[in-house]
């Protein structure tokens, strides 16, 4: 997930070294009127396909698709225009305006698919979800004696070398099949921590699955 958009800070104008179509866009949004209003039109349209594209992308894990799914493309690029008009003045230049605005809906996808997934009721998990590893890691269905093996090492290491945290995240990404943006949600966390914890989980299970003789680790990364 990208940094929250809307916690920059005020910074001086930077309308004198704008790229031309950068200076359009905050000439035309800071004005008023009958212009101001087209630029907006024409930037809701640019939001939302933008919006449209990463719902998409990412709607795999959340079971929606059609109506419901479009209409969290309208909500996140609905709340992305309301934030990039009221922090136009912010626009600091470092980038081109529609890579800045880029960023404001990308946060707003990120954050309502994260809400969403949690309204859905969650199946307990239950001891056989370990059995089901072996579609996720790729493993061979002809070396089932080796895999079970495996997943029951791997499955001792979780309970016994993890912290609780760490156990959390592994637990909800790789077994739940959790989405990394629903996680984060629900945790109140950020996506650099997330991944600092499944990496720092991982490493403590390759030591202990290399340990028991078993060298290879195939546990999954967050999905981004």
């Amino acid at each position: 997930m990208p940094a929250d958009p809307t916690t920059l800070d005020d910074s001086p104008d930077t309308s004198g070294r704008l790229d031309p179509e950068s200076a359009e866009w905050v000439r035309t949004l800071g004005g008023r009127g009958a212009e101001r209003e087209a630029a907006v039109v024409r930037l809701h349209e640019l939001l939302l396909r933008v919006a449209r594209g990463e719902v998409r992308r990412r709607s795999g894990l959340l079971r929606v698709d059609g109506p419901e799914l479009d209409d969290l493309a309208h909500q996140a690029a609905a709340d992305a225009l309301l934030a990039i008009t009221s922090k136009i003045g912010q626009f600091r230049g470092e980038s081109r305006f529609s890579t800045w605005a880029y960023k404001f809906v990308i946060f707003e996808v990120s954050s309502k698919i994260g809400r969403h997934f949690w309204r859905r009721p969650q199946v307990p998990l239950e001891a056989e979800e370990w059995e089901r590893l072996p579609d996720r890691f790729g493993l061979d269905p002809a070396r089932e004696s080796e895999w079970r093996e495996l997943i029951t090492a791997l499955r001792r290491a979780v309970e016994t070398e993890l912290t609780e945290r760490q156990r959390q995240v592994f637990v909800e990404i790789v077994l739940n099949g959790v989405p990394l943006d629903a996680l984060v949600a629900r945790l109140g966390s950020n996506r650099n921590a997330i991944y600092k914890i499944m990496f720092d989980a991982r490493r403590k299970l390759r030591t202990a699955l290399a340990a028991h003789g078993y060298p290879h680790d195939n546990t999954s990364e967050p999905q981004r």
